[in-house]
């Protein structure tokens, strides 16, 4: 079992146009121990990235000027990021928007409103990952 201090090295990105998402996904991950960086759309993220160089990226699917798959797609084209696992967030659980997440080369998907749980594994699951490489 890891504990809040055992997170605190892990940064965090949590890219959502909608403040409730972002603020439960900020209150989730800070009591985890976990260090969160968040961003409104996917300009405000790619503009943030390389300050925080965040270890895991959580991006929503729908959003104004940048949406998830574009800002997913950019991130794996970036030689600094592409390694870094992004979990597109949607409230939508479709086949389709899975494959279309998968095309742009996100790591895992995550349906809308999650679970501290939920989230909370997606999390262990990707960084455990991500340090193991």
């Amino acid at each position: 079992m890891t504990t809040p201090q055992d997170n605190a090295g892990i940064k965090i990105m949590v890219i959502d146009d909608s403040s409730t998402i972002r603020r439960s996904a900020e209150i989730f991950l800070g009591q985890a121990g976990y260090q969160v960086v968040l961003a409104e759309d996917g300009f405000d993220a790619l503009a943030k990235m390389n300050d925080h160089k965040p270890s895991l990226i959580f991006c929503d699917i729908l959003m104004p000027r940048l949406d998830g798959y574009q800002t997913c797609a950019l991130i794996k084209k970036s030689a600094k990021f592409h390694a870094t696992p992004v979990v597109m967030l949607s409230s939508k659980d479709g086949l389709f928007d899975r494959a279309r997440g998968a095309m742009v080369g996100s790591d895992a998907y995550l349906t809308k409103p999650f679970t501290k749980d939920s989230l909370l594994k997606t999390v262990s699951e990707h960084t455990a990952q991500a340090l193991s490489k």
